[in-house]
């Protein structure tokens, strides 16, 4: 789901969610729904909460401190802290390594690559360089 430089990754979230599938061991359908999604503050907006909600799906996402004042400055009307799971959070750490190590490979980190299957492609040559 390749987008222009300057399209933010919040509004891309509902696509990528939509997109994901991976294989369950043993026979069935691929699951379409991950245990659990981490993300920066950067995601931390009502919307990706809601649509996460909606979904079933937990969410670690830490809370941005101007959403923190507002809570705290509305008082009891402000609702809870959205729940936020340390242990889980210190996971994503491997997906920021994975995605610097990607980026090491010059054709992946400038998107040299006129469509989005060639791009996917030399992501694939890359991860499987990576692995072996």
């Amino acid at each position: 789901m390749p987008t222009g430089g300057n399209v933010n990754d919040r509004t891309q979230l509902t696509r990528v969610m939509a997109g994901i599938t991976f294989r369950r061991p043993g026979p069935g359908r691929p699951a379409t729904r991950p245990g659990r999604v981490l993300a920066d503050k950067g995601h931390s907006t009502k919307a990706i909460r809601d649509h996460l909600r909606r979904r079933g799906t937990p969410a670690t996402i830490p809370e941005r401190r101007d959403q923190q004042d507002n809570r705290k400055r509305k008082g009891r009307a402000g609702g809870r802290p959205p729940a936020f799971d340390r242990t889980a959070y210190t996971r994503r750490n491997v997906v920021e390594r994975c995605f610097n190590r990607l980026k090491q490979f010059r054709a992946i980190a400038t998107r040299f690559d006129k469509t989005a299957t060639s791009h996917r492609g030399m992501i694939d040559l890359a991860t499987l360089t990576i692995w072996l």
